[in-house]
């Protein structure tokens, strides 16, 4: 999909605020700092709509961007991250879960793990929560151009290993340097629409 036309429609925190136009919505939900903002930028063709940060825990409300008019990538708060009080985590929680079980437009949840690195044990909380709702799942494993093309398919395998990902489901390896995986992405998401 070329895209010509995105923006920020509205950082939600209740159902009550979601837009309601009906469009196609496809959720990220990934550690903090794993490079979901990374994601939405590289796929949209912009440098920063979606905002990047050192800092990690900076996303702590539903981000709904508008894609052409014809469908949302909605950013959810990272997990994982320890320096955000108890009862800030249980609110996101709660916040998450509602917008995943409750979510008619939800087409799909794209979950954002690191290709360097194994999936953590919230990464495979979060892949089981999505397949204990019977939620479409897609994983898309970021930083692929931090490690050489060669040790990809290893990496893959034990991402795909350590979520015990499903058959029906798939892991695409992605860059948001290099723009790798980003037309499979655009195939894929186009096909759920």
């Amino acid at each position: 999909m070329k895209v010509n036309n995105a923006e920020l429609v509205i950082s939600a925190v209740k159902p009550e605020q979601y837009p309601s136009e009906n469009l196609p919505e496809f959720a990220l939900a990934g550690r903090s700092n794993v490079g979901k903002s990374s994601f939405i930028n590289k796929m949209i063709n912009r440098k920063s709509l979606a905002r990047t940060s050192s800092k990690p825990g900076k996303t702590q409300t539903l981000n709904f961007y508008k894609i052409e008019e014809s469908l949302y990538f909605v950013d959810v708060p990272g997990y994982g991250f320890a320096k955000v009080s108890k009862k800030e985590r249980e609110a996101w929680g709660n916040m998450i879960e509602t917008y995943f079980t409750t979510r008619k437009e939800l087409c799909a949840v794209l979950l954002i793990v690191d290709l360097r690195h194994p999936p953590t044990k919230d990464d495979v909380l979060m892949y089981d929560f999505l397949k204990a709702y019977q939620l479409r799942c897609l994983v898309v494993a970021t930083k692929a151009d931090k490690i050489p093309k060669g040790k990809w398919e290893r990496h893959r395998q034990i991402a795909i290993q350590t979520l015990d990902l499903e058959q029906n489901d798939d892991l695409i390896v992605f860059s948001s340097e290099t723009g790798e995986g980003k037309d499979k992405m655009w195939k894929i998401l186009s096909s759920w629409m």
